[in-house]
């Protein structure tokens, strides 16, 4: 294996902590428990020492705040909005653990 392909995560995790200013016109996730929800995520996947490789770190603004804390994962591209600390476990488990999407937290377009 190449020292590029060592490099390569089986799943990535971007979690907005992006931050406005004060009175500013739209929310921001960073204010919604952003780097909480880093830090639960990466607690409770050392946690579970998944065979895969998980990368998990904050992202700047994902462009859709209005819809409350946002992460997105990859490969798969999908955004979950919405995110409290609460639905940490289920994410991990359904997402991470089955490739399962946790439709009651996914962004769609309307």
């Amino acid at each position: 294996m190449s020292a590029t392909e060592e490099l390569i995560y089986n799943k990535h995790i971007f979690i907005c902590t992006n931050q406005r200013v004060a009175g500013a016109s739209r929310k921001s996730c960073g204010e919604a428990h952003g780097l909480e929800i880093i830090d639960a995520f990466r607690k409770k996947l050392k946690e579970k020492n998944l065979p895969i490789r998980i990368r998990v770190q904050k992202a700047g603004c994902l462009d859709i705040c209005d819809f409350g804390q946002t992460i997105v994962i990859y490969p798969e591209g999908i955004f979950y909005v919405g995110v409290k600390i609460d639905d940490v476990d289920e994410i991990i488990e359904e997402h991470i653990i089955n490739d399962r999407f946790v439709e009651r937290l996914r962004f769609r377009k309307k």
